[in-house]
């Protein structure tokens, strides 16, 4: 909702200034259609590679907390939001909490996640046929 990059750059700048976090980079921003909730606008993703000293549940507070100071609501499960920060690999670490599962469950099933996360990582993934997903361009938060 609102200016999706602004709101992705604010919280990629939280995400940066928080002492725990370094060597952020950034994939591409991409556009896709809503999934779940399809009442609402087109989605812009990326995703974030970094280097933390968080343990995840910590981890899961921090991006907690910058989705709440991004204005994020909870109202309608997959619905419009400001912000959706999202978990998806820490390093090779397998997780699981009733809060937190790592790797994310669903990340091999939505492109969004899958063409963002292989720019950063240089694997690549089989892509879920029945998306689309449109590069739009570098994301720039400094």
């Amino acid at each position: 909702m609102g200016d999706k990059i602004e709101h992705l750059k604010a919280a990629a700048r939280r995400l940066e200034a928080d002492p725990h976090i370094s060597h952020i980079k950034a994939a591409s921003l991409y556009e896709t259609s809503p999934v779940g909730y399809l009442e609402q606008d087109d989605f812009i993703n990326t995703c974030l590679g970094f280097f933390t000293d968080l343990e995840p549940e910590e981890l899961l507070r921090l991006v907690m907390r910058i989705e709440k100071e991004g204005a994020r609501e909870r109202l309608i499960h997959w619905g419009p939001r400001t912000i959706d920060i999202d978990i998806i690999l820490y390093g090779d670490m397998s997780y699981e909490s009733p809060d937190l599962i790592i790797p994310h469950p669903r990340y091999k099933q939505r492109a969004f996640v899958l063409a963002p996360l292989s720019e950063l990582t240089g694997e690549e993934y089989e892509m879920p046929e029945d998306q689309q997903i449109r590069r739009i361009g570098q994301f720039e938060f400094n």
